[in-house]
């Protein structure tokens, strides 16, 4: 069996099981809930504080990796936004749910257990990069963009709302309370005891296959409500436009091939349930949001599998 075949049963094959155990009943959608709570405000955490303080980031090129990833997600949001809005006759701020799930990509749940299994250690530090920034900057782009469409009769907009806005649902965020704590012990130059270290490392290793089953488990909340074609188009940006021009700008720019193969594969991961969460907290797109998220992340097997082979065949 292919490394490429091998790991994507590996991963979506422990989502299949979270699902099955939720469909079967064995498992109550509770429990998905508590266990991705504890996935992502503890293990994942865990995780990426111990890839902070140890990881060595030297040629991982930052500032390209973000130029090639996000440009890949401004395309796809700019996509999105004029599909629902052009094509299918939706108000602004719809197009705004339809743009971030078009270019959001699930990082965590699926993408740090992904990208361990295909590229190992120094795939996973690479992601860490994408991770430090992913969530802020998504979350300011939608807040600004929402607000903007929804003030544009009477043209005000609130700075200081948008900032509070902002540092409402970034800061107390676990995924970046352990990157930044990670980051500030790298710079004290301390080194972690063997307890703390063994203490960290038995959470830490648990991170992605638990992810994994609980994403699949929580998955049995989500399902295809209506806007079965506006959800199928913002799919297809997500899954074939996005990792397109991600593969484009990475040769572009010339990145190393790792750094390359890690944004072309974090932008083909399908969009994540922040996009729900999102819909909720704006009181508009549920529906779109849970069927783009269900139909995305039906495909992904195929699709992900794809642009793994490409990246390979491209970058090596």
């Amino acid at each position: 069996m292919s490394p490429v075949v091998e790991t994507i049963l590996f991963v979506f094959g422990l989502v299949a099981l979270g699902y099955i155990a939720g469909l079967t009943g064995y498992l109550k959608t509770t429990v998905g809930d508590a266990l991705t709570e504890f996935a992502v405000g503890v293990a994942m955490p865990l995780l990426l504080f111990r890839t902070m303080v140890g990881a060595d980031f030297h040629g991982s090129a930052p500032w390209a990796l973000w130029t090639a990833y996000f440009s890949a997600a401004a395309a796809a949001w700019l996509g999105g936004h004029l599909a629902m809005t052009r094509i299918f006759g939706r108000d602004p701020q719809m197009g705004v749910i339809g743009g971030f799930s078009s270019a959001y990509s699930n990082l965590v749940l699926l993408g740090i257990p992904f990208m361990l299994g295909a590229l190992g250690r120094e795939g996973f530090e690479v992601l860490s990069l994408l991770i430090a920034i992913h969530l802020p900057v998504m979350t300011m782009t939608s807040i600004i963009l929402f607000d903007v469409f929804g003030h544009r009769k009477t043209g005000t907009i609130s700075a200081g709302e948008i900032l509070r806005a902002f540092a409402r649902r970034v800061l107390p965020n676990p995924l970046m309370i352990g990157i930044l704590a990670g980051v500030v012990w790298r710079f004290t130059g301390f080194e972690l005891s063997s307890f703390v270290g063994r203490l960290i490392d038995s959470l830490a290793d648990i991170a992605g296959p638990l992810a994994l089953f609980a994403m699949g488990l929580s998955l049995r909340k989500f399902s295809i409500v209506g806007n079965v074609l506006p959800a199928t188009v913002l799919s297809l940006l997500k899954l074939f436009l996005m990792p397109a021009v991600a593969l484009g700008v990475a040769l572009l720019l010339g990145l190393p091939p790792m750094t390359a193969k890690v944004a072309v594969m974090a932008a083909a991961l399908p969009s994540g349930v922040n996009s729900y969460l999102l819909a909720m907290q704006f009181g508009t797109g549920q529906a779109l949001a849970s069927s783009q998220m269900s139909i995305a992340t039906t495909c992904a097997a195929v699709t992900i599998a794809f642009w793994m082979t490409v990246a390979q065949v491209v970058f090596g």
